[in-house]
């Protein structure tokens, strides 16, 4: 783990060492993803069959009482942006530029011809509170990626730490995450995380 004092160089010192790997950013730095949270929600999705390990995560929020993703999906030739989350009761509800997935008690799915519509309904169902999103590289991470190597940051307990993710890299040989401090007082972290030998 390595700690840096000025936001600045922890962004910088992340940039550097993610190079071309796909990358999540907070989409509100003061807050962060709560990474945390991220274990059960990657187990169960996995476990109903929701998420698959080879979706493109763009764009996910978590939180203690709901969660919300956007994912790419190719079947056959062609490309689609899936959005899972929260039904939303109020407008705007039913986005005009998806066909509705599945419809169940809690949860609505809609599929996207377009990356920007899905994350203009994601923005707009989530405001973005404890979201990250797909910014920056030149592809999103995969899920099976963002799985493997959370486990593999968890594996210790996160001491010395916060566990709101203002970034991660995700690649097949490693990931790095960086983290809000936990108070204003405390110096940003970034820990690494790869494949040993």
């Amino acid at each position: 783990m390595r700690t840096f004092e000025d936001r600045a160089d922890a962004l910088a010192h992340f940039f550097q060492r993610a190079g071309e790997a796909p990358r999540l950013i907070a989409y509100d730095d003061a807050i962060g993803l709560p990474l945390d949270q991220a274990l059960a929600a990657l187990e169960w999705t996995a476990q109903v069959g929701i998420l698959a390990p080879d979706d493109l995560v763009h764009a996910a929020r978590l939180s203690p009482d709901s969660a919300a993703v956007v994912v790419e999906r190719k079947e056959a030739d062609a490309r689609m942006f899936v959005y899972f989350g929260p039904r939303m009761d109020a407008p705007p509800a039913d986005p005009y530029e998806a066909t509705l997935l599945y419809d169940e008690p809690g949860v609505r799915s809609y599929v996207f011809a377009q990356r920007g519509h899905a994350m203009a309904h994601f923005l707009r169902a989530t405001h973005g509170l404890g979201a990250a999103l797909s910014l920056l590289s030149r592809r999103a991470p995969e899920l099976r990626h963002i799985r493997r190597w959370t486990h593999a940051l968890f594996a210790e307990p996160a001491v010395g730490r916060s566990t709101q993710l203002l970034a991660g890299w995700f690649a097949t040989s490693g990931a790095g995450f960086l983290f809000v401090p936990a108070e204003l007082d405390q110096p940003f972290a970034y820990c690494e995380v790869a494949i040993e030998g």
